[in-house]
């Protein structure tokens, strides 16, 4: 990609055919998406005006995703489970680190109780990340 010299015409006839267009309805993404995953399967077969091109359709999708399907950050207790999970540990695995009971650690993982600083402190420690994640 990058320098590649582009012909005008063959882009203009692949534009032509793919219609890419400011995306406004799920359908329209998904058809895009259908579009966009075609030209990803091509791989190093693609030519320089389908590389502009998959650039281009997948900008439209990009931006309609973030208008559409914005992300929630994850609470402490979801992030607390996910790190857990991706360790290969049990919530039981963590009650020495924080000195507490399986139902206190099962009430913060699950958001029902916050995570006092005294704790986000031992799980940054544990984790190796930094405290301001767990609070």
């Amino acid at each position: 990609m990058g320098l590649a010299v582009i012909d005008e015409r063959r882009y203009g006839r692949l534009l032509a055919r793919a219609l890419p267009a400011v995306i406004e309805t799920d359908a329209e993404n998904e058809r895009m998406l259908d579009k966009v995953e075609a030209l990803m399967d091509k791989g190093e077969k693609r030519s320089a005006e389908e590389d502009k091109l998959l650039v281009l359709m997948a900008r439209l999708v990009e931006d309609f995703e973030a208008r559409n399907c914005p992300i929630h950050e994850p609470t402490p207790g979801r992030l607390l489970a996910y790190m857990i999970e991706q360790r290969g540990l049990k919530q039981v695995d963590l009650l020495p680190v924080l000195d507490c009971s399986k139902s206190f650690m099962s009430e913060m993982v699950s958001g029902r109780r916050e995570i006092s600083k005294a704790n986000a402190k031992k799980l940054a420690a544990f984790f190796g990340k930094p405290v301001e994640l767990f609070i």
